[in-house]
């Protein structure tokens, strides 16, 4: 029989359990629960494009590491919502993949009119972020 026995505990500095807490207020979604089987990975169509894989975007978040906002992934994410179906603790991922891009939205584009913008800036634009600035105005 073994002697050892772990007495790490992970802890988050200050500025990363802000991260996580907003992620957690945004998406709604208690990413603490995921322990990283990799159902939602494996369920996802769009993998392939990904620079990132779901479970990884999910593990930065619980970490609070904000280099998650820099992903590709977030933008390449359909919302199919495989990943929800898939995940054994109910977390849906696609939830927290927009609460990703609308922070690095609102940090970079708040208060967006599209009519302001050079068609070079709205060829830049993901087409997701001209999305949401249309739901802004119809809700």
């Amino acid at each position: 029989m073994s002697s050892f026995r772990s007495t790490s505990v992970l802890r988050l500095h200050p500025e990363n359990k802000v991260f996580n807490e907003r992620i957690k207020e945004l998406s709604g979604e208690e990413i603490d629960l995921c322990f990283q089987c990799g159902a939602c990975s494996s369920g996802c169509p769009m993998t392939q494009e990904m620079d990132y894989l779901p479970s990884k975007i999910i593990r930065m978040t619980q970490l609070g590491l904000d280099e998650a906002l820099d992903s590709g992934t977030i933008w390449v994410c359909t919302t199919c919502f495989n990943c929800e179906v898939s995940c054994p603790r109910g977390i849906d991922v696609a939830n927290v993949m927009e609460s990703l891009r609308q922070l690095v939205l609102r940090k970079k584009y708040d208060r967006v009119s599209l009519d302001e913008l050079t068609p070079e800036e709205l060829r830049e634009l993901p087409p997701i972020a001209i999305i949401s600035n249309q739901r802004k105005l119809t809700g």
